[in-house]
């Protein structure tokens, strides 16, 4: 009996040498698939076991990939950079009001663009607009892992 690791990093089995020498038939098992006899805890190459190398050789070449884009893995920052996209938007549209602050959970630098904005009729809003904006597009352009370290970790409040 073996165990097997497929292309996807799951282990797969028990399994018997039948079931392997039809992955390797069906191209899912190549030569160098790692493998664990039952018994040992070495994962060996497929090659190197002599009862399967026969197969191996016969064995048709893997399918080239489909053309087209390649798959992205999403950023292990993504979950804590899901405010960047509202908060540039935000920043961008409505900076001088400082919903972009908001969002981000920074009430106090917020409330001073809304109330610079407001207590002036709207002519603060010729200090704030450009500080929304500027703000909206560094949130942007900047990548996930930057805007955590930045934004989420080290709380800068402007620019």
């Amino acid at each position: 009996m073996y165990r097997m690791i497929g292309a996807d990093g799951q282990a797969y089995g028990p399994v018997d040498a039948n079931q392997i020498r039809r992955w390797i038939e069906e191209n899912r098992a190549r030569g160098d698939t790692l493998v664990q006899a039952e018994g040992t805890g070495e994962w060996k190459p497929l090659r190197s076991f002599p009862e399967f190398a026969a197969f191996i050789t016969n064995a048709p070449p893997p399918f080239a990939p489909p053309p087209g884009p390649m798959q992205s893995w999403p950023s292990p920052y993504a979950a804590r950079a899901s405010t960047k996209i509202p908060a540039g938007v935000c920043g961008i549209l409505l900076g001088t009001l400082g919903i972009h602050k908001f969002i981000l959970g920074y009430t106090g630098a917020g409330l001073i663009m809304l109330l610079l904005t407001l207590v002036t009729c709207c002519v603060g809003a010729i200090v704030t607009y450009p500080i929304g904006l500027i703000e909206g597009i560094i949130y942007l352009t900047k990548t996930d892992e930057e805007f955590v370290r930045t934004y989420v970790d080290g709380r800068r409040e402007w620019f």
